[in-house]
């Protein structure tokens, strides 16, 4: 059965090439930059405020975190919220108690890059070495387990030199 979204998006699998960078602003204003976090393990997850399957997903995204962080994984919540929504943003990662850094995309600048088909949520996996793993459309009960078989075995690859 495949995973429940709130949108197209990108047909899966679009891998084995270097991701681009991006900066975006988080939260607080602050501006991070994919790079910034080069030789780690990345999860970028596309998301909204008004995505159904994107609020049932977060609490295991948030445990993932918080289970490897330790180990060299971040995850970067890239919120697809536009000007209409964009407030609700800050009071949903509260409720989620997220962790790790939620990032705006009012512009949709990184979304075209990664997500042009504005598939929510979608996630991309970024190897250590800064190529992109796997794409995962959508979210459905249980591809949290999936997910964190393929990050437990992306984390056993030292981190480059």
């Amino acid at each position: 059965m495949p995973a429940a979204g709130c949108g197209a998006g990108l047909a899966e699998g679009d891998t084995a090439r270097r991701a681009p960078d991006f900066a975006l602003d988080d939260l607080g204003g602050r501006t991070v930059r994919l790079s910034d976090h080069a030789g780690k393990v990345i999860l970028l997850n596309f998301w909204a405020t008004w995505c159904v399957p994107c609020a049932a997903e977060m609490p295991h995204l948030q445990k993932l975190y918080e289970h490897y962080a330790d180990r060299g994984l971040i995850v970067l919540a890239i919120s697809m919220d536009g000007p209409e929504s964009v407030a609700d943003v800050a009071p949903r990662a509260r409720q989620y108690r997220l962790s790790f850094p939620v990032l705006l995309d009012e512009e949709t600048r990184v979304v075209g890059l990664y997500n042009p088909k504005r598939a929510a949520p979608f996630t991309v996996l970024i190897g250590r070495d800064g190529s992109v793993v796997s794409t995962r459309e959508g979210y459905a009960p249980g591809d949290e387990a999936a997910l964190e078989r393929e990050i437990r075995s992306l984390l056993v690859v030292a981190a480059p030199r």
